[in-house]
């Protein structure tokens, strides 16, 4: 740290220079640092860096008379395209870990079997919803 910030620190009141001596030694576990990367990974495969960038409408009301949740192409994408997308994504890394989670409970094998059964139902849903939805994009419902 260099010796200016040391003495602003210094010169702070005690119990705010105690806080900024714990913020800046302060060090991320591994839980949180996994878990922040995983959040920014689903929100990328969501599509939330191109709904940043473009800044498409929520949805559309057509003149049929009926609302357009997906971009009826692939070409593009609605703000509800790429908040049900990051859902699903994240409804199957919960299958995905609890599927693991089951594989640690070998001694409970009625806790093993519930988990296990939940996860990979879990991540057929979300796969299953994703297809659904990439075929409702292709079909230009």
């Amino acid at each position: 740290m260099s010796r200016k910030v040391k003495k602003q620190a210094s010169s702070m009141s005690f119990s705010l220079s105690r806080w900024f001596r714990r913020l800046s030694s302060s060090k991320p576990s591994a839980t949180t640092f996994t878990m922040i990367v995983v959040a920014f990974a689903v929100f990328l495969f969501g599509g939330g860096l191109l709904t940043i960038i473009t800044q498409p409408p929520v949805t559309v009301y057509t003149q049929q008379g009926r609302f357009l949740f997906l971009y009826p192409d692939l070409s593009g994408q609605f703000v509800m395209d790429t908040f049900l997308s990051a859902m699903l994504y994240a409804l199957g890394l919960v299958g995905l870990l609890l599927m693991y989670r089951s594989t640690k409970n070998a001694f409970k094998p009625r806790q093993a079997y519930m988990g296990m059964i939940v996860g990979v139902s879990l991540v057929l849903l979300a796969y299953i919803f994703l297809e659904g939805s990439i075929l409702a994009k292709l079909q230009g419902i």
